[in-house]
């Protein structure tokens, strides 16, 4: 099931999107049952950022292929840090690019969006707390955060955190292939099979330090591959199963 967030005259609504129609849901974190009586032609809707998370938490350095990429040693733990909620965007929407920085990245990665509160959460019962998957750009001022020491200003301007174009639910996150386009050319490449901290791991460690709202996002990390974006560029980032999430850069 896909499941959109979307505009038409004044109002947002969630809808489940079945082919060219999409049935609108009052809460798809309560209930995923229509709104009786009440559809809409796909492409007469503004498609918006498929949910509006409290907080985005992101993982870093969890691809093995990534941290061979930087000749770094695996991480014992998963490293956090989180997103504000004001970086969101949606597809289509344009990624700013900040005056004060002069290297902002891309970073394609798989997000997780959760369904239910969830604190304490066992590993084996964390699919229960999960609602379904979307696409992500974690994008990085990548200038800032080695100028920083620490993350919060380069990942949190505004735009910063494109996300969409669905959330799907009903897939296995095991072994989904997560790509990034620039400009048409591949850049990221690789699959969810090399997380060194898997998508239920994830979930069950995040929950016992932070408790998880419904529609709160965690981004579970970005492949090998990461590089630099220019204002007049389009990036893509692809998940298989999932969607494809495109948005231009343009200049602040």
């Amino acid at each position: 099931m896909r499941i959109g967030r979307f505009h038409h005259r004044g109002e947002i609504f969630y809808g489940i999107v079945e082919g060219d129609t999409v049935l609108p849901v009052a809460d798809p974190f309560q209930s995923l049952e229509p709104v009786s009586g009440r559809q809409f032609a796909l492409p007469e809707l503004d498609l918006l950022a498929p949910c509006l998370p409290t907080k985005a938490v992101c993982v870093g350095l969890n691809y093995r292929d990534h941290a061979l990429e930087l000749g770094m040693a695996l991480p014992e733990e998963p490293v956090l840090f989180l997103k504000p909620s004001t970086a969101v965007i949606g597809p289509g929407e344009p990624i700013v690019y900040p005056a004060m920085s002069h290297q902002v990245d891309y970073e394609a990665e798989l997000a997780v969006v959760i369904g239910k509160k969830a604190r304490q959460v066992r590993e084996e019962e964390a699919d229960e707390y999960i609602l379904g998957y979307t696409c992500a750009n974690d994008v990085t001022a990548r200038d800032l955060q080695k100028k920083d020491g620490q993350w919060t200003r380069a990942k949190s301007f505004d735009t910063f955190l494109p996300l969409g174009p669905y959330i799907v639910t009903g897939v296995d996150p095991g072994d989904r292939e997560v790509s990034l386009y620039l400009n048409g050319e591949r850049k990221q490449h690789s699959s969810t099979s090399q997380l060194i901290f898997p998508v239920y791991r994830l979930v069950s460690f995040i929950s016992r330090i932070m408790t998880l709202l419904p529609g709160d996002v965690i981004l579970t990390g970005t492949p090998a591959g990461v590089g630099p974006v220019q204002p007049g560029d389009t990036v893509e980032v692809v998940v298989s199963g999932i969607g494809r999430l495109a948005n231009p850069v343009v200049k602040k």
